[in-house]
C-alpha cells in the first residue's frame, strides 16, 4: 500500500458548469455511480490477452484503471487512489512483470498512461521513469511524415495513440509529447473523417461502428483539454471535434444511447460508445466547445441511459465484444454484447469523472 497520494485540483479546472449537470435522480449521480464501478474495477481480475508471446494485460483495462484514477482525483478520494496504486506495484516487480505487454504495437504502448497518471498524482518518480519508456519508444523511429510508426489509421489508433503522449507531456511538462498528439490527430482527421462528420472503422471498411467512433470522440476530447492554445493544430482538431458532435447529436436514440452501427436503426443500443460519447459531449459543455443549450440536454440523457446499463454487481452490460475491422454489415451487426468488459467500465469513469470536474 502506498503511505500517501498527493491528490490535487488537477486539469480542467475552471470549467463551466452546466444546469444539465446537477439534481440526478437517486442513485444516479456521478459520485455514486462512479464509486461503485471504481471499487469494482480495484477488485477486478486483470483482463489479459496472448498475442506473440505470454499473458499480458490489455489496453481496454488500461482505459479503465486511467478512468479510475481520474475519478480518484476528481472526489480526493485517497483510500481509493492508494488501492488504484497497489493494485499497480506488483507489475514493477519480477512477479508480475510478465503481465506488462512489451509488444511495439499500439494497442500494448497505451499501457503506460497508467505509470504516468500514478505519477501525476504522486510525483513519485519510480512511475514516471516507467511510463516514460512506452511514451518514447513509440516515437522511437518516426515516419518521414513525423507520425509514429505505430500508425495503421485505424479510428481506434486516435485514442490509443493520443492518450499516451498527452499523459507524457501531462506528466512533464515537454512540448514533444502533445505536439506529437496533435500531429497524428490532424493527420487520422484529414485520412478518416467523412463528410458527415462521422468516422469509417478504416479506410477500406465503411462502417460507422460505434465503439470505434468512440474512441475517435474520447481522443479529440482528452487532447483538447491539454492542447496549449497556440497549437497551430488545434483549430483543425477543435473543428474535426465540433463537426463530429453535431453528427453525434442527429444520431442520439430517444433513449439518450447511440447504436452498433452509428447509422441503422436495426443495430442494437451499445453500452461502451454511449458511454464515450457522453464523455466527450459532457468534456465539450464544460469547456466551452460546445453549446450547453443544445448539447447540455443530450449528454444529460446520454449519462441517465449509461446508468441504465450498469448492473447490480457494478458491471457494464451490452458492451460490444473486442472487434477487429471488417467491411461486412452483418459482421457488425452480429457482435456479441459482453457484460463486465472493461470496454464499458472504462468510459462509464471516464464520464463520471468528467461531469465532477
Amino acid at each position: 500500500m502506498v503511505a500517501s497520494i498527493v491528490l490535487f485540483a488537477g486539469l480542467g479546472s475552471g470549467v463551466a458548469q452546466s444546469s444539465s449537470f446537477s439534481n440526478w435522480p437517486e442513485g444516479m449521480s456521478p459520485q455514486e455511480v462512479g464509486k461503485r464501478v471504481a471499487e469494482h474495477f480495484v477488485v477486478s481480475p486483470h483482463q489479459t490477452s496472448q498475442h506473440q508471446g505470454p499473458q499480458t494485460i490489455i489496453y481496454p483495462e488500461v482505459c479503465a484503471w486511467y478512468g479510475a484514477l481520474s475519478f480518484a482525483e476528481v472526489t480526493g478520494d485517497k483510500a481509493l487512489a492508494a488501492k488504484l496504486v497497489a493494485r499497480f506495484d506488483p507489475l514493477m516487480t519480477s512477479a508480475e512483470g510478465a503481465l506488462v505487454p512489451q509488444r511495439r504495437h499500439v494497442d500494448d504502448e497505451i499501457f503506460g498512461v497508467v505509470p504516468l497518471e500514478i505519477y501525476r498524482q504522486t510525483k513519485d518518480a519510480k512511475y514516471l521513469n516507467f511510463g516514460k519508456v512506452f511514451a518514447d519508444r513509440q516515437w522511437d523511429a518516426p515516419t518521414s511524415d513525423g507520425l509514429s510508426a505505430e500508425s495503421r489509421f485505424w479510428i481506434d489508433d486516435m485514442y490509443m495513440l493520443s492518450i499516451l503522449q498527452i499523459e507524457a507531456y501531462r506528466a512533464t511538462g515537454d512540448r514533444k509529447y502533445i505536439d506529437r498528439a496533435a500531429l497524428e490527430m490532424a493527420a487520422y482527421l484529414d485520412k478518416l473523417q467523412q463528410p458527415n462528420g462521422l468516422f469509417y472503422h478504416a479506410p477500406d471498411v465503411a462502417f460507422f461502428w460505434g465503439r470505434g467512433d468512440g474512441w475517435v470522440a474520447a481522443g479529440m476530447s482528452e487532447l483538447l483539454r491539454s492542447l496549449p492554445k497556440d497549437d497551430p493544430y488545434r483549430a483543425r482538431i477543435l473543428a474535426g471535434y465540433q463537426k463530429m458532435m453535431k453528427a453525434l447529436l442527429q444520431y442520439q436514440s430517444k433513449d439518450g444511447t447511440w447504436r452498433q452501427l452509428i447509422d441503422h436503426e436495426e443495430a442494437w443500443p451499445e453500452s461502451s460508445s454511449t458511454g464515450m460519447f457522453t464523455f466527450a459531449m459532457i468534456t465539450g459543455v464544460k469547456n466551452g466547445w460546445l453549446d450547453d443549450a443544445t448539447y447540455g440536454p443530450a449528454a444529460r440523457r446520454a449519462w441517465l441511459a449509461l446508468v441504465g446499463y450498469v448492473d447490480q454487481n457494478d458491471n457494464v452490460t451490452s458492451v460490444c465484444e473486442g472487434t477487429n475491422k471488417k467491411n461486412d454489415l452483418q459482421f457488425y451487426l452480429m457482435r456479441q454484447r459482453r457484460t463486465g468488459d472493461f470496454h464499458g467500465q472504462a468510459p462509464v469513469l471516464w464520464a463520471a469523472a468528467a461531469l465532477l470536474r
